[in-house]
């Protein structure tokens, strides 16, 4: 409940250069400073940190950001941790809003309380030898249990009393550990195999707690914490991130006890999502340790559909040089018992042979597996792929799905990109004048996050309804012209937690690939003419088609021809 306007003021006052040389150091490059990335390997600086922009944004992995986003991608920082971060050093006093509830601050106190709960888990599991047993039987030794600090939560309702002298404290709750109800509090773990989840800094935010036996629900997280949100968090990619950089690659599972029983026999740059679908901040997070990710699902329908979630929220966050792969298990199995039952060699060359490409994952889902033999049926292909291509964040990968789509449906390359919504792009990496209009709406999407105040100058009854992109662009518009004056780093602050805030990175992370002699003012003086263009012939079509004309639409049919170019 931090002030948006402190939010402004900090930004303006802090240099997004010096918060990052002083922890990556930058070198002059033209306008911008560059590095190697830090949240990637690579050789070649692709790193890029805009003083103008207040912004960072790396063309290798995509990742990008404000000085808070960076704080909280490279140190592991919440944005409230962020923020006061920033506000030490530029000497200022984070405020609250007015009237706002006072929340518990994710400080050392509350990181504290999950180290010591953690501690006191994994001697309750060697104090039972039933909770030794089932992880005995899924085939885990001690030293494993040990590499990711399992546990057990014994069943008493209030065990966590031995060890918190003061089991009544508020924070207990305020980190999940316990739950108040009407018969009290009680311990929200109980008679579960723990598994502590840890953030980039190896400190323990949340835990996973599996039951023994049967039981519902089979699998209990943490709830969102100041410290933990499960659409954000990885399990086991603190333990995995050293295998996976050996191995440049890392493979997503669906549950905790696969990744540590794929660890158990080798295969140890395994994670899991948290019992969630997987989202465009785990997309980001992945991608950004490894060339390739491999999602693993059940060959079930829930795992098809699943799979198609991780898709879609995967598109915005891939760069071309990264590689998705989706993996489907046979029926009725799972990574745990592949591996346990044929072995990590078979295991791998599963994962060798049958791992479906991103592409062509969705290209099957589209189009199916022959060639599409109605009319309708071509449609429908080109209605639900022109929205995924223009999220997919790989220009290269993009033109070679479209190229597929094309021959599958019968269309020559030109004709595809054209009804895909995409021109070659003319001299200048300007799009033609003749581009169709979802081109153009993408093009005035960007240069309008780069200069907010230009979104006064677009008639928005000038974007054409039923267009691809043109709900999003007039939705941008409105949204825009209350951000006038602000800085591309203050622009996507101020977005932060708001449906606008992934199309809004979107759109700036391909903003940040034009070059430094890349006139924005001259493109969108062009893209608003054509804008206008464009609508005026669709109006002028509009009125001549009509039988009968009122005065005031035959003096607007007039004037718009007398303003049309001969």
């Amino acid at each position: 409940m931090i002030p948006r306007d402190f939010i402004d003021t900090l930004l303006a006052r802090v240099d997004i250069v010096d918060v990052i040389d002083r922890r990556v150091p930058l070198k002059k490059a033209g306008q911008n400073y560059q590095a190697c990335c830090p949240f990637h390997q690579e050789k070649t600086p692709s790193f890029t940190v805009s003083p103008s922009k207040q912004f960072y944004h790396c063309f290798g992995c995509g990742a990008h950001g404000s000085a808070i986003g960076f704080l909280m991608a490279y140190e592991g920082l919440g944005f409230v941790e962020a923020v006061e971060v920033l506000a030490a050093d530029a000497g200022l006093t984070v405020p609250q809003e007015a009237g706002a509830v006072s929340r518990p601050k994710a400080g050392a106190d509350l990181y504290d309380l999950m180290g010591q709960a953690a501690r006191y888990y994994r001697e309750q599991l060697k104090a039972s030898p039933r909770a030794i047993a089932y992880l005995q039987k899924r085939g885990l030794t001690g030293e494993i249990a040990a590499r990711y600090g399992l546990g057990y939560a014994p069943p008493a309702q209030q065990a966590l009393a031995g060890a918190f002298a003061d089991y009544q404290r508020a924070e207990l709750a305020t980190v999940g550990l316990v739950s108040d109800g009407e018969r009290g509090r009680r311990d929200r773990f109980r008679d579960r195999i723990m598994f502590p989840i840890r953030d980039g800094k190896g400190r323990i935010v949340g835990f996973g707690g599996r039951v023994l036996d049967q039981g519902e629900p089979k699998y209990l997280n943490s709830p969102e914490t100041p410290l933990f949100s499960k659409g954000s968090e990885v399990y086991g990619l603190f333990e995995a991130r050293a295998a996976i950089r050996a191995n440049n690659r890392v493979l997503v599972t669906e549950g905790y006890m696969d990744t540590v029983a794929l660890a158990q026999f080798g295969i140890d740059y395994a994670v899991a999502t948290l019992g969630t679908a997987t989202t465009p901040t785990h997309a980001r997070l992945l991608l950004r340790q490894a060339d390739r990710v491999y999602y693993c699902f059940d060959g079930d329908t829930a795992g098809r559909k699943a799979a198609w979630r991780a898709l879609e929220n995967t598109l915005e966050a891939l760069t071309d040089g990264k590689e998705v792969f989706f993996l489907f298990l046979p029926e009725g199995e799972d990574p745990d018992t592949y591996v346990r039952t044929r072995g990590v060699e078979a295991f791998e060359a599963f994962m060798a042979g049958q791992a479906v490409p991103l592409s062509v994952y969705l290209v099957q889902q589209l189009a199916g597996e022959g060639t599409p033999q109605t009319a309708e049926a071509r449609a429908r292909v080109l209605k639900q792929a022109q929205p995924l291509l223009a999220k997919l964040g790989a220009p290269y990968l993009a033109r070679m799905v479209r190229r597929e789509l094309a021959q599958r449906l019968g269309l020559g390359e030109r004709e595809g990109d054209r009804l895909f919504g995409r021109v070659p792009a003319a001299a200048g990496g300007r799009a033609a004048s003749a581009a169709p209009m979802q081109v153009l709406y993408r093009q005035l999407a960007r240069l309008l996050v780069l200069e907010p105040s230009w979104a006064s100058q677009i008639d928005v009854d000038q974007v054409v309804e039923g267009e691809p992109y043109a709900g999003q662009l007039a939705e941008l518009l409105g949204w825009l012209r209350g951000q006038a004056g602000k800085s591309t780093a203050l622009l996507l602050e101020s977005a932060r937690g708001m449906p606008v805030e992934s199309e809004l990175q979107a759109l700036l992370g391909e903003a940040m690939e034009w070059g430094e002699d890349f006139d924005a003012a001259e493109e969108f003086a062009g893209a608003r003419r054509r804008l206008f263009d464009l609508w005026r012939k669709r109006r002028i079509e509009a009125l001549s088609s009509k039988d009968a004309l009122s005065e005031e639409e035959g003096r607007e049919l007039l004037e718009l021809l007398r303003s049309a170019p001969m």
